[in-house]
């Protein structure tokens, strides 16, 4: 059985210091219109201050989420990277590489395959809003 690979690039606005967008809706959207039914599909940002994850995407699950990452890496921590570059955002570097970049989600029956209340989400890290990119490629049959 030969497998196929479709690629997109898709954009989202958000707002700096590990503003969570939901982006299930966009990844489904694509995975309907590649026409795949059995794979996976890989989300990844591009660039070193985001990363892909799922959460339940709630308003109080979201918050404690953001209060968590500032406890792991506090915005107002001082950081080499910072003073290397004047840009103050080593902490949104550290919170990416610790959470990771991307993620795979297994594709089954033309939908990824999540939970009832398991959405996709991106996390900008940075400490100013952003055009978040993200490349979204689904390989499978």
């Amino acid at each position: 059985m030969a497998m196929d690979i479709t690629s997109k690039e898709i954009t989202v606005e958000a707002e700096g210091f590990s503003d969570i967008k939901n982006i299930t809706n966009e990844v489904q959207r694509f995975v309907a219109e590649s026409k795949f039914r059995e794979g996976i599909i890989h989300i990844f940002p591009i660039g070193s201050t985001a990363s892909i994850s799922t959460i339940e995407f709630e308003p109080a699950l979201v918050q404690d989420m953001q209060d968590k990452l500032d406890e792991f890496a506090s915005r107002d921590q001082t950081t080499r990277h910072g003073q290397t570059w004047g840009d103050d955002n080593g902490f949104s570097h550290m919170r990416a590489t610790m959470m990771g970049p991307g993620i795979t989600v297994p594709l089954h029956e033309g939908k990824p395959v999540l939970g009832t209340w398991q959405q996709i989400v991106i996390i900008n890290h940075d400490n100013k809003p952003r055009e978040r990119r993200i490349f979204l490629q689904v390989m499978g049959q």
